[in-house]
């Protein structure tokens, strides 16, 4: 019966099996067909992250039809085998420019990403040329000066400080470019010696004629704090705390660039705007940045820009970290600290360490109320411990920065500023989005983990006079901030 019924159906089965045949046959002709007619990503079975739509087959394409056969090995007539070796594509790109400012009458300085071994392992270079707008005048042409003030910390990128001082005062009115030739002088190849040219700087009237006001008049600003790198999911109601203290510490002549490295999502961004409004506080945006593969986000890079984008308009710029309380004694005040500390360029900062989760036994139950620094107030006291120090300097007399202190200063550097000036850290608070006080202690020391800890009211003692400036300056609009 089962014959028979095959056999009733042999008409159907024949038309399925062809099917199939024609199916599979479809198939295999695909796979060997051009990838330019591929119907489906060729990488669909490894991967679960969608296919770009956008992806330049044509461009593939013709880089392939045009591309250079690769050198064979060879036979020498001693019978010694010469081995071929052929490069393709570019590893990393010679530089990545961020930005370039006249720092006087004759010197500029370029800030940007350099390939790492370029530097550490090259012999890279770098020629300053300035080309006038007006014809009649003649170019002028020097060599660069090239600072890596990453100290070797980079990773793809390394970060650069380009220096160009030419011999007299360059431009005018008329205005005119800067460029820069970055030569490889054999590196990453000793059989070629490649130059990339790009435009550091468009100066216009405009440019020239405010540089020469800024550079003539004194500073607009007394103090400047210089930010580093932003990201993460930062703690909106830590970020108040800082910038409240530091606005009344710093006063009226003063200001804070903060940069944007991610962390500036929309509760930060609600503390900061109504200090922006008043105008204390400049944000950028510098997540772009993030594609070039240097170190903590590109931090030196960030400084440096700083550094010299408003070197002119501040008498003392300031390096720390918005986990970071500048901190003077009771009977001085920040003007007194750095005038008594005016023949130096630069001085460092003593840290105090503070733990990120101690607190007093007596908040129980209202800790939540309390400020950060506030609250925290139990200080390491361990000793032999060589601490971080933070820094300040006077802009005018820096050629390039780093994040603890500058190495690249005209003048005088003391690191003797004990009893004069401080900072209280507390590490890490400003990224964590919960109450910090995770253990309540009822002692005035306390060793945990084998560090130990006393209690220090300094910070706490202030709160409430920084609180009252706070709703003073922006009235209630942050009482409702969350952690």
């Amino acid at each position: 019966m089962f014959v028979g019924v095959v056999w009733n159906c042999a008409a159907e089965l024949k038309l399925v099996l062809t099917a199939i045949l024609f199916l599979f046959s479809l198939i295999t002709i695909l796979q060997f067909m051009s990838s330019r007619f591929n119907f489906i990503p060729s990488n669909l079975g490894t991967t679960c992250v969608s296919t770009p739509t956008n992806i330049d087959y044509v461009t593939v394409s013709a880089i392939n039809a045009t591309a250079t056969p690769p050198e064979k090995d060879e036979i020498l007539e001693n019978g010694v085998i010469k081995r071929a070796f052929n490069p393709f594509g570019s590893a990393a790109y010679t530089f990545i420019l961020m930005s370039a400012y006249r720092g006087g009458l004759n010197t500029f300085a370029v800030m940007g990403l350099a390939s790492k071994p370029l530097h550490v392992y090259g012999k890279q270079s770098y020629r300053c040329e300035w080309v006038p707008n007006d014809d009649l005048q003649e170019k002028a042409s020097v060599l660069g000066t090239q600072i890596l003030p990453d100290w070797g910390y980079g990773r793809v990128y390394t970060v650069l400080v380009v220096n160009c001082t030419f011999p007299t005062p360059v431009g005018d009115i008329q205005g005119g470019k800067l460029l820069v030739h970055a030569v490889t002088n054999g590196g990453g190849d000793a059989k070629s010696n490649t130059t990339d040219t790009f435009i550091a700087l468009t100066e216009t009237e405009k440019d020239f004629s405010n540089f020469f006001s800024k550079f003539n008049r004194p500073p607009k600003y007394d103090f400047l704090y210089c930010g580093s790198s932003l990201y993460g999911n930062l703690s909106p109601q830590r970020v108040r705390e800082w910038l409240a203290f530091h606005v009344r510490l710093f006063g009226d002549k003063s200001h804070f660039v903060i940069h944007d490295a991610g962390g500036i999502h929309d509760g930060v961004m609600a503390v900061l705007k109504p200090w922006m409004d008043k105008g204390y506080v400049t944000l950028q945006d510098i997540r772009e940045q993030e594609r070039f593969d240097g170190y903590y986000h590109n931090q030196f890079l960030i400084v440096n820009d700083c550094l010299h984008r408003y070197r002119l308009e501040a008498k003392w710029m300031f390096f720390f970290d918005v986990d970071e309380f500048i901190f003077v004694p009771k009977k001085s005040t920040i003007k007194s600290v750095v005038d008594s500390l005016s023949d130096y360029t630069q001085f460092t900062i003593e840290q105090m360490p503070m733990s990120n989760k101690l607190c007093l036994e007596q908040d129980r139950g209202k800790s939540y109320r309390k400020w950060g620094f506030e609250k925290l107030v139990y200080k390491d006291i361990k000793r032999g411990i060589r601490r971080d120090r933070k820094y300040a300097v006077q802009p005018r007399n820096v050629i390039a920065t780093g994040v603890h202190m500058s190495q690249n200063t005209v003048g005088k550097t003391t690191h003797k500023t004990e009893g004069r000036i401080k900072y209280f850290h507390y590490h890490g608070t400003i990224a964590e989005r919960r109450e910090p006080c995770r253990q309540l202690v009822n002692a005035t020391a306390i060793t945990v983990d084998r560090t130990p800890y006393e209690v220090d009211t300094t910070m706490r003692d202030i709160a409430g006079t920084v609180k009252r400036f706070e709703l003073k300056m922006i009235g209630p609009t942050l009482q409702r901030t969350r952690q």
